[in-house]
C-alpha cells in the first residue's frame, strides 16, 4: 500500500524542483503515491482568498500531509499569504527547520573549519502573525500581538519532547522578555515550567539580539533552540544564510492533524523554466517527511546518495566550485539517482538508527473547531483602563480635559505616546506623534464595575477621539498590563 500524500507544486521554480525531487523518491522506490492540488498564486488569481481551492483544502485534510513547493503570494490588495494561511488554518503549530554544513556549499564557516549543526524551533501560530492590525488613524499602525499560555504550552511541550526523541541534551529559549515582559515574559515562564519535566535536559535562555550576534560568531555552540514566531522566522532565517542560504534549509511544520513539509526560498521568477533551480531545500524537505512517515531506510539512502553528490563537486549554478561547470536541476537529480546506495566518505554516513515503522494518519474526528480549556485563576479585579486616543493637544490639556469628566475616584495615573511617559512628568526631549495612551485609574476601589467603566469612558469619547480601549486587570499581586518607560 502506498502512503498518499497532497502535493502543490507551486509558482515559479516549483514545479521543476519537485518534479525533479518526485523522480529521485520514485526511483528509490519510497512508497508514496501523490495527489496534486491546486494551490498557488493563480489560484488566488482565480478568486479564491485563501490561495486554495475547496478541492484542494479536501485532499489535503484527507491526506493529513501536505508536501509544497515556494508559493506566491500577490502583492497588495490585503491578500494574506498562502503560507501562513495554511501553517494556521491547520494548525501545525510547530516549525522545525535543520541547518548543518554541507560539503561543497562554501561558506566562511566551512571553509573556517566550523561545522554548523543545529535545529530552530519556531512557534507557528501565534504572535504578530495573527495579522491583526489597525490603523488608529492614517499615520498610526497598530498590530496585536497575540501569546496564549494554552499555545506556548502545546509548542513548548513539542520541544521538549523533540528534544527527548532526538537525542538532544540541551534546549536553549530565545526571546525578548526583557522589554516585552508581558508576551514574551509569558513565552519564557512557560518554557521554565515544563522544563521541570524534562530534567535529563539542560536549559538556558537567551535575549533574542544576543542570540543573533552568538550564532554569527560561534554557530557552533547552540545544538536545538526554540522561539516566538517572530522572531523564530527571524533568526531561522539568520542561520540559512550561515549555511550557504534557504536553498540548503528544509522546513517541516508539525501539527497534531495535518503536517506541512515545504521549501522555503522563494519562488525565483528570474529563473522560472530555465531548468536551472537547486532542488536541495525541498529534497531536504522531503527527507524529513519520509522520516515523519516512517520510510526511515529510504531517508536514509536518499541523503546519503545527497551528500555523496556533493562530495563529488556536482552542483547547481548558484553554489559550488565554479571551476566545474553547473548542472541544470533534473541533471542534479539525475546525478543524485545514480549514487543511491552511496555513501559520503568524508561526511559521516547517515545511519538515524531507527528502524522503519507504519506511519498512522491521525483519525479526523471532529465536526467542530477545538477550543483549549480556560485556565483557572483567582478572579481578577478591575483597576481602570488604557484609553488610546487621537488629538494633538497637549498632554496638560488633555489630562485636564479627560479628569473633568471622570466620576469621583477615577484619576488619570498617565498619559504615554508610543510607550514612554509624557504626563504627569516628562522631559521636554521627548517628542509625540498625535496617539496617546491615557491610564485611567482607581487605586481606591477592590475593584471597577466593567459596564460602568466603559460608560464613562463613552462620555469621553464624546469630547476626544478614542480609538482603542484596553481594561487594566489585576489578580492578587500580579499586574496584567505593562508600565510606561519612565512612569
Amino acid at each position: 500500500m502506498k502512503t498518499k500524500i497532497a502535493v502543490a507544486k507551486g509558482d515559479g521554480i516549483g514545479p521543476e524542483i519537485m518534479d525533479a525531487v518526485i523522480s529521485i523518491f520514485d526511483a528509490a522506490n519510497v512508497p508514496l503515491e501523490y495527489l496534486e492540488v491546486e494551490m498557488s498564486k493563480s489560484v488566488f488569481e482565480k478568486g479564491f482568498s485563501t490561495g486554495m481551492t475547496p478541492e484542494a483544502v479536501a485532499t489535503i485534510e484527507n491526506c493529513a500531509i501536505l508536501y509544497k513547493g515556494p508559493m506566491e503570494t500577490p502583492k497588495g490588495g490585503g491578500v494574506k499569504s498562502i503560507n501562513v494561511t495554511a501553517r494556521k488554518v491547520w494548525n501545525t503549530y510547530a516549525n522545525v527547520r535543520k541547518f548543518r554544513t554541507l560539503k561543497g556549499v562554501d561558506t566562511i564557516f566551512s571553509n573556517a573549519g566550523i561545522p554548523i549543526n543545529m535545529t530552530i524551533l519556531r512557534e507557528n501560530i501565534e504572535d504578530t502573525y495573527g495579522g491583526i492590525e489597525f490603523l488608529h488613524n492614517p499615520d498610526t499602525a497598530i498590530s496585536y500581538r497575540l501569546i496564549s499560555r494554552q499555545g506556548t504550552e502545546q509548542f513548548i511541550r513539542f520541544c521538549f519532547e523533540y528534544a527527548k526523541k532526538q537525542g538532544h541534551k540541551r534546549l536553549t529559549c530565545g526571546h525578548k522578555a526583557n522589554i516585552m515582559k508581558m508576551t514574551d515574559g509569558l513565552f519564557l515562564s512557560v518554557f521554565y515550567e515544563i522544563s521541570k519535566e524534562y530534567p535529563e535536559i539542560t536549559v538556558n535562555d537567551v535575549i533574542v539580539d544576543d542570540l543573533a550576534m552568538k550564532l554569527v560568531r560561534f554557530p557552533d555552540s547552540f545544538e536545538l533552540v526554540c522561539l516566538p514566531n517572530l522572531q523564530g522566522d527571524i533568526i531561522s532565517d539568520l542561520c540559512a544564510g550561515l549555511v550557504g542560504g534557504l536553498g540548503f534549509a528544509p522546513s517541516s511544520n508539525i501539527g497534531d492533524s495535518i503536517c506541512i513539509f515545504e521549501a522555503v526560498h522563494g519562488t525565483a521568477p528570474d529563473i522560472a523554466g530555465k531548468g536551472i533551480a537547486n532542488p536541495t531545500s525541498l529534497l531536504l524537505s522531503g527527507i524529513m517527511m519520509l522520516r515523519h512517515l516512517g520510510f526511515i531506510s529510504h531517508a536514509d539512502k536518499i541523503e546519503n546518495s545527497l551528500l555523496h553528490t556533493l562530495e563529488q563537486g556536482i552542483h547547481t549554478g548558484d553554489f559550488g566550485d565554479k571551476s566545474i561547470p553547473s548542472v541544470g536541476t533534473q541533471a542534479f537529480a539525475d546525478a543524485i539517482i545514480k549514487n543511491l546506495g552511496q555513501n559520503p566518505t568524508e561526511a559521516p554516513v547517515v545511519n538515524t538508527g531507527t528502524p522503519d515503522f507504519e506511519w498512522k494518519k491521525p483519525e479526523n474526528t471532529r465536526t467542530e473547531i477545538k477550543i483549549f480549556p480556560e485556565t483557572k485563576y483567582e478572579k481578577a479585579t478591575v483597576k481602570g483602563a488604557d484609553l488610546f486616543i487621537t488629538t494633538e493637544l497637549h498632554p496638560k490639556e488633555t489630562a485636564a480635559l479627560i479628569q473633568s469628566i471622570l466620576p469621583e475616584g477615577l484619576t488619570i495615573q498617565m498619559i504615554s505616546n508610543r510607550g514612554t511617559q509624557v504626563w504627569p512628568t516628562a522631559s521636554v526631549f521627548t517628542d509625540s506623534i498625535p496617539h496617546f495612551r491615557v491610564r485611567i485609574y482607581h487605586k481606591d476601589a477592590d475593584t471597577l464595575n466593567r459596564s460602568e467603566l466603559i460608560r464613562t469612558i463613552a462620555k469621553v469619547a464624546e469630547v476626544i477621539d478614542v480609538e482603542d480601549i484596553e481594561i487594566l486587570k489585576e489578580w492578587g499581586s500580579f499586574r496584567g498590563y505593562s508600565l510606561a518607560q519612565g512612569q
